[in-house]
């Protein structure tokens, strides 16, 4: 769609799917470079758990490095995003099933989910780029409940691992950036349900 990125404020949120967190650091990088300013918003999950996959000092530093931001970290860091109009667009990459769940169901207790609720206050747009394991079990509902939310658009998602895991949702990150653009138009990028093919 073309949209010109520069001076747009965005909101960037990670949430604890931390085998996914390293493909989401070139799509932060990628709308840095094209002009977008970013503000890191951290759940406590990426804020406090030691994985395989990192530290929590490791993704902090690498968002502060790209962004040139201090992340939200804290409810009430996040709620003046309401308020203060604070972001064009806010993005969740990746979106746990833990953070859908509570989204859908109005559960407001972690920064990320505080920002998600403030942003849409404003009828502004937000962006899911979903990572849970179980996204055709318990969580289906919540999403299917989530992708008929106003201002709620999607990352394309599909089945990433289907005969080993085949309750497991993962969104193409290397299409967050094109589902931005889309959205900032009020538009969803299609087709949301995809095949995923590992990328």
């Amino acid at each position: 769609m073309g949209i010109d990125f520069t001076g747009k404020k965005i909101g960037f949120a990670l949430t604890g799917s931390h085998c996914t967190l390293d493909k989401v650091m070139p799509v932060m990088e990628e709308l840095v470079d094209e002009g977008a300013e970013l503000t890191p918003i951290l759940s406590e999950a990426v804020l406090t758990h030691e994985t395989r996959f990192g530290t929590p000092e490791k993704w902090r530093s690498q968002v502060i490095d790209i962004t040139g931001n201090e992340p939200i970290t804290t409810i009430p860091e996040a709620e003046p995003i309401g308020p203060q109009n604070l972001f064009d667009i806010l993005v969740v990459a990746p979106c746990t099933g833990n953070t859908t769940a509570k989204l859908a169901n109005a559960i407001t207790d972690t920064a990320v989910v505080m920002a998600i609720k403030a942003q849409l206050r404003n009828e502004r747009p937000v962006v899911l780029a979903i990572a849970t394991n179980d996204g055709l079990g318990n969580n289906a509902k919540n999403i299917g409940y989530l992708i008929n939310t106003p201002n709620l658009y999607f990352v394309p998602f599909g089945q990433d691992a289907p005969e080993g895991k085949p309750n497991s949702l993962v969104s193409r990150m290397d299409l967050v950036v094109d589902t931005v653009e889309y959205a900032l138009n009020g538009k969803q990028l299609q087709p949301v349900v995809i095949e995923h093919k590992g990328v």
